[in-house]
């Protein structure tokens, strides 16, 4: 449990703020992050990379909320994008386009003219399409795309199969050996302006090795370039480092910053991070309130009003989640099968756990900050979680809980 995270007097506070009165002031589902949580991660990385020419671009992805975008921007984070959608949040955000890279195997012409008129950092291309549609786009409107091209070094990082993305089987990237053969057709595109090299191997990676191995081979490949004249300006190494969700034990961040470096030795080009997961991931967590104990003849089932369409990890990914009492004490221990209320058998939030709870009992499900809400759905007609925000003592709503009406306010009958 994050320091942020913590028990006084037997209830779980957020910084300076108990739970049980952020769940009765906002209701639940609620996601809570903490401020300074997200602060620190963010020093770590500058602190890790000071005396380095670097720029950290938070993953959108991981929580696209704009009060977490804006205050990393306000950090000076760049943002790693992977839609026009993220590209406009961060424009809401207060982000400094220029510091965007966009990645993504999917680009869209509209979503490349909008960011050409942003004026982004880099597109990261994925694919030889994708390199001549740009350049077209590009041309079209009077402009130069910077490009990096996403290598795929074919490098195992050893986490969940949906989430690896650095092998020869993924749809991510190009492959190691047509990278050259690429770079040089880029070379000779008119509309395009080369200026770095991408590699993302995965998430939720929890040993520095597959990041060295993918850094090595990667700087093969910029040496070659070097000796046919194409000078790259930055090396963008992607993110990807683990966080402890149950007992994994990845590298600190200065450790894995060190282990990029150390590769880096003797190089002036500007390092590039992506990181997401282990900037939000373990600086958020959400509230929910035991509707029902059901007790059964294999199993004993603790219903809770949070589900699937607000935590989808645990049913996508069958991925562990720590659960804890809002409250220690006052309720015998039970072990329970955590549920939601939805219609599948896959709506789980934690197996066998063991929890002093009865009806009405506040739980946290921890380690939610990072693809929590920003992989929430309206599955069952649900609406969506309220979002708050603690900064020290004080509680902030960052997004207001969505309502039925929202949900079907742009739908229409069709008359007789």
């Amino acid at each position: 449990m994050s320091e942020h995270f913590h028990y006084q007097d037997n209830r779980l506070y957020a910084e300076g703020v108990s739970l049980e009165d952020i769940a009765s002031r906002f209701g639940t589902p609620c996601y809570v992050y903490s401020r300074a949580a997200l602060t620190e991660g963010f020093y770590q990385f500058s602190d890790a990379l000071k005396g380095r020419d670097h720029l950290v671009c938070y993953a959108v992805k991981a929580n696209s909320n704009l009060a977490v975008l804006n205050l990393f921007a306000r950090l000076g984070a760049g943002f790693d994008i992977v839609s026009g959608g993220e590209l406009q949040r961060v424009i809401a955000a207060g982000g400094d386009t220029r510091k965007v890279v966009f990645s993504g195997v999917g680009k869209t012409e509209f979503e490349m003219r909008m960011a050409l008129e942003e004026d982004i950092l880099c597109f990261n291309v994925e694919s030889a399409s994708e390199l001549d549609r740009l350049n077209e786009v590009a041309g079209s409107m009077g402009k130069k795309a910077a490009i990096s091209l996403r290598v795929n070094p074919d490098v195992d990082a050893k986490t969940h199969p949906y989430i690896s993305t650095g092998l020869k089987q993924n749809k991510f990237g190009v492959a190691y050996s047509e990278t050259l053969d690429l770079y040089r057709k880029a070379n000779a595109m008119p509309h395009l302006k080369i200026t770095g090299m991408d590699c993302h191997i995965g998430s939720q990676i929890t040993e520095t090795g597959p990041f060295f191995a993918a850094a090595e081979k990667v700087l093969l490949l910029i040496d070659e370039l070097a000796k046919e004249g194409i000078v790259l300006e930055h090396l963008d190494l992607g993110g990807g480092l683990g966080i402890r969700y149950h007992d994994e034990a990845p590298p600190a961040i200065p450790e894995y910053v060190a282990t990029l470096l150390s590769a880096l030795k003797g190089r002036t080009q500007k390092l590039i991070l992506e990181p997401g997961r282990v900037l939000v991931g373990n600086a958020g967590l959400l509230l929910t309130t035991v509707e029902y104990i059901k007790r059964g003849e294999e199993k004993n089932f603790a219903i809770v009003d949070a589900a699937m369409n607000d935590l989808m990890r645990p049913a996508l990914y069958d991925s562990y989640h720590e659960i804890l009492p809002v409250k220690r004490g006052g309720s015998a221990a039970g072990t329970y099968e955590v549920v939601g209320p939805i219609c599948e058998t896959g709506d789980f939030l934690g197996h066998a756990r063991v929890l002093p709870i009865e009806p009405q009992s506040r739980l946290a499900i921890m380690s939610a900050g990072a693809y929590g809400m920003s992989m929430s759905s309206n599955y069952n007609t649900r609406p969506r979680p309220a979002e708050v925000m603690v900064d020290r003592g004080g509680v902030h709503l960052v997004r207001e809980r969505e309502t039925v009406l929202q949900l079907y306010a742009g739908e229409r009958v069709i008359a007789d």
